[in-house]
């Protein structure tokens, strides 16, 4: 789990490409739709220059524009994208078939995320029982010390790692009980460590347990987790870890990708 790093000087870096994507990458489940002036703000360009680039991904298919509002949106040409890439993504391949008698096995919810900056994306959901639309979408992003699959994720890495990315890593609260304290968060991803696992409950949404288990190559590099989410209403945390916890953990270990 990187941060992104920005090019200073490479001859081979187009920066009139970067600002196009930079276009493509500001709409998110909290701004579906902008106005050219809102997408100037957020990307930084001068609205000259967002214009054309906007006009211009309008043309290519990318954006959908609303006629009445003048408002742009991702058209559905976003998903080639997606699909190309999970075609493309051999761990998502190999781990599927896993994950699908993983969630016919136990009847719940199973994801499987990527790490990606200082977050963890969701490449892989197969909804169980009452699964909402927003813990259903393939490509949602949470922040790696949020989420446990982050932490279970990070617990893999070098404590001087470990301690670097809690101390400067985003915080999100999506619910009361989202924790907020890095000290706490420090202390789950080192019982990550010792364990193999991470629970965490309520953290991102208020009704669910949430479990994680790194997947990792045969170096022991983390690449993945698989993530299992159980409803509050059905399922304690000692229920969780008696008949839950296992199944992920021996899930995650059957799946070995190269590097």
């Amino acid at each position: 789990m990187t941060d992104r790093v920005k090019p200073r000087q490479n001859t081979l870096y187009v920066s009139s490409l970067e600002k196009g994507l930079r276009i493509l990458e500001v709409f998110s489940e909290d701004k579906l739709e902008l106005g050219l002036t809102e997408i100037a703000r957020e990307t930084g360009l001068d609205k000259s220059a967002a214009q054309r680039f906007v006009n211009t991904l309008h043309q290519l298919g990318y954006l959908d524009k609303n006629a009445e509002t003048r408002r742009y949106r991702p058209s559905l040409k976003y998903l080639d994208m997606a699909y190309a890439y999970l075609w493309s993504d051999n761990l998502v391949q190999l781990a599927m078939p896993r994950l699908i008698e993983l969630s016919r096995q136990l009847q719940q919810t199973i994801n499987m995320a990527r790490p990606i900056e200082q977050e963890i994306m969701y490449v892989v959901r197969i909804p169980g029982y009452r699964t909402s639309y927003g813990a259903s979408v393939i490509g949602r992003r949470v922040p790696a010390l949020t989420a446990s699959s982050g932490r279970v994720i990070l617990s893999r890495q070098d404590d001087a790692t470990i301690h670097n990315c809690v101390n400067e890593w985003p915080l999100k609260r999506y619910t009361p009980w989202t924790t907020m304290d890095r000290g706490q968060i420090l202390e789950s991803i080192m019982v990550a460590r010792e364990k193999g696992y991470c629970m965490s409950l309520r953290e991102v949404l208020p009704d669910e347990i949430n479990i994680a288990a790194p997947i990792c190559t045969l170096d022991g590099t983390p690449v993945a987790a698989i993530h299992c989410s159980l409803p509050i209403i059905r399922w304690t945390m000692e229920q969780a870890e008696q008949e839950i916890v296992p199944h992920i953990v021996e899930t995650a270990r059957s799946i070995s990708p190269p590097r």
